[in-house]
């Protein structure tokens, strides 16, 4: 089996086919699935969606590029919304150095509070981290956070990756790595331990390569398994398995409520 260790199902572009692509990712071994939350006003949805499908977990948080319509007061309450059935994660929180994002000093204030939040109820973090490791890693280290979690879309360096695997962290590996030009993150992925990883999709962004323009999926797991496999020289079935252990291992609520 397969697990997506992040995929936005909640997005309304999947409300059409939701249950139909549910049944048709179980088809193709992909039984499990973190949704993590961005804004404020998706995390209520996010909660009936979670209640109705088993095989969903949940993260709450305030993703960085999306902080305009953001409040402090909201991250008041995110301590009860990640205290809900199936949440294994406070997410996805972080810093976003791209143009048209808030300023970071605003960034750094939201993403410093929701890392005390999860420090608090003892929860791993998914972790948006565009253009920004270095600073990201300054505050988890200032904070003292010791309860990992993932780096999402990871495309740094292998130094980098080290230091995050130092903490406690995990990488997601998407669609990026499907690409030929991504040769350092071909470098970087066939360096890692296998205990390093796991896979993602970023439904419905990230399109995998030869699917670019259309919206991705968590059918595209299986095909991102291979690209790792192929990279690592090692079997599709030892990537799944090792992935799906590795997703466990940092979220350890992840069985808990199951139906």
């Amino acid at each position: 089996m397969y697990i997506d260790s992040h995929c936005h199902l909640d997005f309304d572009v999947f409300d059409e086919q939701r249950d139909s692509l549910i049944l048709r990712c179980m088809e193709n071994k992909v039984g499990g699935f973190l949704v993590p939350a961005t804004t404020f006003v998706s995390w209520s949805k996010l909660a009936k969606l979670v209640g109705r499908y088993p095989s969903w977990r949940a993260a709450y948080g305030l993703h960085p590029y999306f902080l305009s319509e953001a409040s402090f007061e909201q991250i008041d309450v995110l301590g009860e919304q990640c205290d809900a059935q199936r949440v294994v994660a406070v997410g996805e929180i972080g810093l976003d150095d791209w143009p048209n994002a808030v300023d970071m000093k605003t960034q750094i204030d939201f993403f410093s509070r929701q890392l005390d939040v999860a420090k608090s109820l003892k929860l791993p973090v998914i972790l948006h981290a565009r253009k920004s490791y270095d600073l990201v890693l300054k505050y988890l280290r200032e904070i003292g956070f010791s309860y990992g979690g993932v780096v999402h879309a990871f495309n740094g360096s292998f130094e980098q990756a080290k230091r995050f695997i130092d903490l406690g962290f995990v990488l997601g590996i998407g669609g990026t790595i499907t690409y030929p030009r991504a040769k350092k993150a071909h470098r970087v992925l066939a360096a890692l331990d296998h205990g390093s990883f796991v896979l993602e999709t970023d439904s419905p962004d990230m399109p995998l390569c030869g699917f670019q323009g259309d919206d991705n999926t968590p059918l595209s797991i299986p095909l991102i398994a291979q690209c790792v496999a192929s990279i690592r020289e090692e079997s599709v079935e030892q990537i799944a398995q090792q992935t799906c252990d590795n997703l466990l291992r940092v979220f350890p609520r992840w069985n808990e409520d199951l139906l």
